[in-house]
């Protein structure tokens, strides 16, 4: 029997904040990070609202100890360097030096947000010393290279990109690797950065709201874009109780399927959505009336919501557990995602707390559900299950158990 994969160390930067204090205390106050836009360049900035992280890129430079001004590094490596720098809080970096372990890391977009503040510099005049440096970082592997080279690590590295559900593919593969023996260790996880680029084509597909996003709302007009970066420490049990490790959550259940049924839309009936979970289930040898709290994807758009809500109805019934989006609370992180919400998960359950559905007011008339629209404190939960469902029909379901 495969051993089992525990997680041991957690590191998060959203618009929340960084690390878990700052997060708790954002949930707990039902306080949204989505505000005005204050660092992306756009001329439709005060259009909308994001869920962006409130330091610029030199002040996260300065947070973390490197050069600012242009020292090679996009928002997204900047961003990915904090989470690393959160988890690495409670990690000791020697572990990771002293044996292989795997490093997977989730991006969508690369340093497109670079990119798009030089681009009519290298149009006009052409690439030189200044702009080099950044050609290449439309890569989604950029950051992968970057964080393994700042912290001086030579792991197993893989980057993965499969849209929304970037990072919670990058936590089964990792997971993957320790079962077969190929790694004690492995670091999963992700980051985006806001671009312009994202927020016009999510625009042009008509599914980004101006106003504070309401998932599984009746009269909800579609998703507030995100920034951030999240990375967990999986680990063989053995390995982690042979150093004493604080074992924070178990992966007992995973599973990624594809609709195959659209580029950029899920099936309408949820019927990949529904398998999924329902593999995650069997593979964690649970019923579902064990699930204690769903993370659902929930992104406020139309397609989304439904087919996520008929496919949580399909296989918990109508007397489905407690379900939030947390995306009202960050936007849609789009790579990051999965991982992220998967730590508020984690957190959830360490905390016995259901976490908020900010903004719901009306329940879908599709469905016989609805998601939980207020803090509930003392709440024993021993499972709880993540949703992460990307274009292209890519939908990862992840569950995590008490230790």
């Amino acid at each position: 029997m495969a051993e089992r994969v525990v997680i041991t160390g957690l590191g998060i930067i959203s618009a929340l904040g960084t690390g878990k204090d700052a997060h708790l205390t954002a949930f707990r106050a039902s306080r949204s990070g989505i505000t005005g836009v204050t660092h992306l360049k756009s001329v439709h900035a005060d259009e909308f609202v994001l869920g962006e992280i409130k330091m610029s890129n030199d002040e996260l430079s300065e947070k973390l100890g490197v050069p600012t001004g242009d020292n090679g590094y996009t928002r997204t490596t900047l961003l990915c360097l904090a989470a690393m720098d959160d988890l690495l809080q409670t990690t000791d970096l020697s572990l990771l030096r002293n044996e292989p372990f795997a490093f997977i890391n989730a991006n969508t977009v690369g340093g497109m947000s670079k990119m798009e503040d030089i681009y009519m510099d290298v149009i006009a005049t052409g690439t030189d010393e200044k702009n080099n440096k950044y050609i290449n970082t439309l890569d989604c592997a950029e950051s992968t290279e970057n964080v393994a080279d700042h912290y001086g690590l030579k792991p197993i590295m893989a980057t993965i990109s499969t849209a929304c559900s970037s990072s919670s593919n990058s936590l089964i593969l990792g997971a993957r690797m320790i079962k077969q023996g190929i790694v004690q260790r492995a670091i999963c996880g992700g980051g985006d950065a806001l671009s312009r680029f994202t927020l016009n084509g999510f625009y042009s597909l008509k599914n980004v709201d101006k106003k504070p996003c309401q998932p599984f709302d009746q009269n909800r007009g579609g998703l507030n874009l995100g920034e951030a970066a999240g990375y967990c420490l999986l680990e063989s049990e053995s390995s982690a109780k042979a150093r004493g490790a604080n074992i924070i959550a178990v992966l007992s259940g995973y599973a990624n399927t594809n609709d195959a049924y659209h580029p950029t839309a899920p099936s309408p009936t949820g019927e990949g959505a529904s398998r999924t979970m329902q593999q995650a289930l069997d593979m964690a040898a649970l019923a579902p009336e064990d699930i204690g709290y769903i993370n659902a994807h929930g992104t406020a758009t139309q397609n989304n919501d439904l087919s996520e809500g008929l496919a949580i109805q399909r296989v918990f019934g109508t007397n489905a557990p407690y379900f939030s989006s947390t995306k009202p609370f960050t936007g849609h992180t789009l790579a990051a995602a999965g991982v992220i919400e998967a730590i508020f998960g984690m957190w959830a359950m360490e905390e016995q707390m259901i976490l908020p559905n900010l903004n719901f007011e009306t329940r879908m008339e599709e469905l016989g559900i609805q998601p939980v629209s207020s803090l509930m404190e003392h709440t024993p939960i021993n499972h709880v299950l993540s949703n992460s469902f990307g274009f292209g029909g890519s939908n990862v379901s992840l569950i995590f158990s008490k230790a």
